[in-house]
């Protein structure tokens, strides 16, 4: 999460296609750690530029399933998020 307004709601879904199976979720979501924005910094990377990098990594998944015109749209909005989330 991004700053102390945000939140998230999961709604975990599985496809079992086998009846002898065994399976469980769960999901988790946070606020980008420390040690997180550390490694990047470490490594040169701003603050403002790790942050975007974490939460890209986080969307790609979801957004590679998207039509194109979609991802840019999302990307739009994030980055639009994300220049008022740090500072």
């Amino acid at each position: 999460l991004l700053d102390e307004y945000s939140r998230s709601d999961t709604y975990p879904t599985m496809d079992i296609r086998e009846a002898q199976t065994s399976v469980s979720h769960e999901a988790s979501v946070g606020k980008i750690g420390e040690e997180q924005l550390f490694y990047f910094m470490s490594r040169g990377i701003k603050e403002r530029e790790a942050r975007s990098m974490i939460v890209q990594g986080f969307i790609e998944p979801i957004a590679k399933e998207l039509p194109l015109e979609y991802v840019l749209e999302l990307n739009r909005l994030i980055q639009l998020e994300m220049e008022g989330s740090v500072g």
